[in-house]
């Protein structure tokens, strides 16, 4: 099954893309001079900005939904590249746009009573106030532009060279006494395999890969996060930490609760990672190739038809709203879900507001973990659906938000399994309800160390690709421990994880264990309340663009400052692993 962009455009040559394209350029360039131009600021001036900003987000989110997943599914489309390209300087006056709105809003003293006089501007309460915030980190007008136009042959333009090696790369690997070139997402998926040899040829052939391409993979990791510090100090922030929090409307408390808590929970992970090992047949810490293998007997030949049955059938339990729109998702080709060559590793959700429908993409191979990420993605999908009557000004939520309902999908997926489950399949369970619980906060851990540490060294100097390995290998160290073998991990996950290329969003990753964990918390409120819950769950995901992360999630009594809710949530998995041991005798 392929996705079908046709919703979106016929191709690039369409006359619709072609016309919208146009009036794109129109649109953020009438943004632009209104907002400079706004004398007083005034309730009218203030609606025509809503109503410019709107169209041209509207029109944007249109035309780079079409370049980004054409790409995605191709990494070398040439056209999708091209177009791309062509769409950056349009993106850039909309954030000149923005830069300039914000700059006029910065001095208004009495903004709340102008909101307070227009029902359009109280539908768009928090991003003016937004706006006035940002005022302080707006950089100097004079030098915006410059910037921006550098960021097209820098930040933007490392970006995509890291996704075009990622997906046109090629592994040699021995397959049936032959060896072939595979594409890399699908060496990659070859962790799942239930076959230890075939995960330990996937991994070495993996490793052997990377040094073929890591040099540009490199330059390309430098050049972001030097882009990323100099933006940093021309936008007056202290660190490009604060820059990420601040785009994630989410305070250092909340973070340090995040983190600590998660930081106290690894003594309880790495004894799931030797447990494993153990049931896997060996003593010691687990190795690296083996942190996906399956364990137990469930079910592992699962059909795309099998798929959509279960989760239409358990998830629907629930919301009979997503399981109409799972339907649509598959009656109407949302989704591209087998690996291929050229074609991004991994799986992810992009929502096309202005259609009401979102595009899913993943690399199906049948296996139990291949439905729950299914299930995560359509999870983002009903999110998007929540959000359908939102203002697509208001409809761009945070990352640690963005994470809940597709780790609600995945617990509920989760528990309403085990509840059928025989002794086997509750132990496959379990342990993939663990694996994945591990690498949302101990691989993640493991990733804010290691981006830390670079952001760090590179204020100095680039790192080259040993420095980079050496990096990486001393934060799986201090968040693995014991709990993996020291001489079978994973050096090259930096060059392996896209999310560190993003210039969007630096910090791609404390977001991850923030929805994980949040997700089980809100999990527990459903657990408690029962059917009544889903009206005030999906007002959760319906305001969560309305508002700080603190006051979202405080919409559901959830105090995110409390080292002791995530706690709470933490200790789901630690009964879940004496569980685990209880079953399987260990």
């Amino acid at each position: 099954m392929t996705w079908d962009l046709s919703k979106l455009y016929a191709s690039f040559d369409a006359p619709e893309y072609l016309n919208d394209v146009e009036e794109m350029k129109k649109t953020a360039e009438a943004a632009v001079v209104q907002a400079r131009d706004m004398g007083a600021v005034t309730v009218p001036a203030l609606e025509e900005a809503i109503r410019v900003n709107e169209k041209a987000v509207t029109l944007a989110t249109k035309t780079m939904s079409f370049a980004q997943l054409s790409l995605a599914a191709d990494a070398g489309c040439e056209a999708a590249a091209a177009a791309y390209t062509r769409l950056l300087p349009v993106m850039n006056r909309m954030e000149e746009a923005s830069s300039a709105l914000s700059a006029k809003l910065g001095p208004v003293e009495d903004l709340d009573a102008l909101i307070a006089e227009s029902p359009l501007l109280t539908a768009h309460a928090f991003l003016l106030k937004q706006y006035q915030r940002n005022a302080r980190h707006v950089i100097d007008p004079a030098l915006e532009p410059t910037v921006l136009r550098m960021q097209m042959t820098g930040g933007s333009a490392w970006e995509q060279l890291r996704d075009q090696l990622d997906g046109t790369h090629m592994v040699d690997m021995a397959v049936d006494g032959e060896t072939r070139a595979l594409p890399l997402s699908e060496v990659r998926g070859m962790a799942y395999s239930p076959d230890a040899s075939v995960r330990k040829a996937a991994y070495e052939a993996e490793l052997a890969a990377y040094p073929k391409m890591e040099i540009p993979m490199a330059a390309c990791l430098n050049g972001i996060k030097g882009e990323a510090l100099t933006l940093c100090a021309l936008k007056h922030y202290d660190s490009v930490l604060d820059m990420a929090l601040d785009g994630a409307n989410m305070d250092r408390a909340t973070l340090d609760a995040l983190i600590g808590a998660m930081e106290e929970s690894l003594p309880m992970f790495r004894r799931y990672f030797r447990l494993k090992a153990k049931l896997l047949g060996y003593e010691g810490g687990l190795k690296f190739y083996d942190l996906f293998a399956p364990v137990g007997k469930a079910k592992g030949d699962y059909t795309p038809e099998d798929a959509r049955a279960i989760l239409v059938r358990e998830l629907g339990a629930f919301s009979p709203r997503m399981a109409d729109m799972i339907d649509r998702a598959f009656d109407e080709r949302w989704i591209d879900m087998f690996p291929r060559e050229g074609k991004g590793g991994g799986a992810f959700c992009s929502g096309v507001h202005p259609l009401g429908i979102s595009y899913v993409l993943t690399n199906f191979d049948g296996n139990y973990g291949s439905v729950s990420t299914l299930a995560h993605e359509l999870g983002h999908a009903y999110h998007n659906e929540c959000m359908r009557d939102v203002p697509i000004l208001m409809a761009d939520y945070p990352m640690p938000l963005a994470e809940t309902a597709s780790i609600f999908n995945e617990t509920l997926l989760a528990q309403t399994m085990l509840e059928k489950a025989d002794r086997d399949t509750r132990i496959a369970l379990l342990e993939q309800q663990l694996s994945d619980a591990a690498q949302v906060i101990v691989d993640i851990l493991s990733r804010y160390l290691f981006e830390r540490e670079v952001i760090a060294r590179r204020s100095d100097a680039t790192l080259s690709p040993r420095e980079l390995c050496q990096v990486m290998l001393e934060a799986q160290k201090k968040t693995y421990g014991d709990g993996l073998d020291p001489d079978c991990m994973h050096p090259y996950m930096w060059a392996c994880k896209s999310h560190y290329y993003s210039t969007a969003v630096h910090f791609y990753n404390f977001p991850y264990a923030f929805g994980q964990l949040f997700a089980v918390g809100v999990y527990a409120l459903y657990a408690q309340k029962g059917p009544d819950f889903l009206p005030d769950y999906e007002k959760l995901l319906r305001f969560a663009g309305s508002g700080s992360v603190r006051d979202v999630a405080a919409s559901v009594g959830i105090d995110v400052t409390d080292v002791g809710f995530w706690r709470g949530s933490l200790k789901v998995f630690e009964e879940k692993l004496d569980e685990l041991e209880r079953l399987t005798g260990a």
